[in-house]
């Protein structure tokens, strides 16, 4: 059995990964602002400071960076501001956690590092070009360490279009905004917590061994498909 971490673990697709990791029997580690409701082990973290300094095991498995924004606003209103924190959020916070776990993740015999992009890094949607940018800096990040860091750690990310998590609570609050979303998908549905974690677990196994450096689109389509 393998060691993993998953910051941003208590919600959403966070907790789903957690909790396939630890169906299968893998230990689990978590960080976040709010304590999980499973007894997992857990430090506390916001992602905009320094990581924490825990102790964490001597081997990590793998290591899969969550958090996210969607902050969706025309560019009129947009403020430096708002692009710092997505930016801060998306992609430093992922250095920073990186740079952590990274000697932990060289002892380990098949490492992984997993993290989050989005559709809109692909295709053009209005009103996203804040997180857009943050994502696209995010692509950037994953095929330049998984050059840097092979044949020792694999480096990967997901792509998923709308997901229904409590991050997108805004666009999901209601039947009307979820028909209209899937509707735009061409499998007729948004996402669910686990079509992106059961991505992300195949990613940090063995079974992914020979893949890195990718950006794989979990999005019902959307990024391929014209309907």
């Amino acid at each position: 059995m393998k060691t993993y971490l998953i910051v941003g673990g208590t919600k959403g697709i966070g907790a789903a990964i957690a909790a396939r990791l630890e169906q299968q029997g893998h230990t689990v580690i978590v960080t976040a602002r709010n304590r999980p409701d499973t007894p997992v082990q857990f430090y506390e973290w916001d992602v905009r400071h320094e990581f924490p300094a825990v102790s964490l095991p001597d081997v990590l498995d793998g290591m899969v960076y969550c958090p996210g924004t969607i902050n969706l606003k025309p560019i009129t209103r947009l403020t430096l501001q708002d692009f710092k924190e997505d930016y801060d959020i998306n992609v430093m916070g992922a250095v920073r956690a990186i740079q952590a776990a990274l000697p932990l993740l060289k002892k380990s015999s098949s490492a992984s590092v997993v993290m989050f992009s989005t559709v809109a890094v692909q295709v053009g949607m209005p009103f996203h070009a804040s997180v857009a940018a943050a994502k696209g800096a995010v692509e950037g990040l994953v095929r330049s360490l998984a050059a840097e860091l092979a044949p020792t750690v694999r480096v990967n990310a997901i792509a998923p279009s709308l997901t229904q998590t409590p991050l997108a609570e805004k666009l999901t609050s209601s039947d009307e905004k979820i028909q209209a979303s899937a509707k735009r998908h061409p499998l007729q549905r948004i996402g669910k917590p686990h079509d992106a974690a059961d991505a992300a677990v195949f990613l940090l196994s063995d079974n992914a061994s020979w893949i890195t450096g990718q950006v794989l689109p979990v999005d019902g389509g959307m990024s391929s498909i014209k309907l």
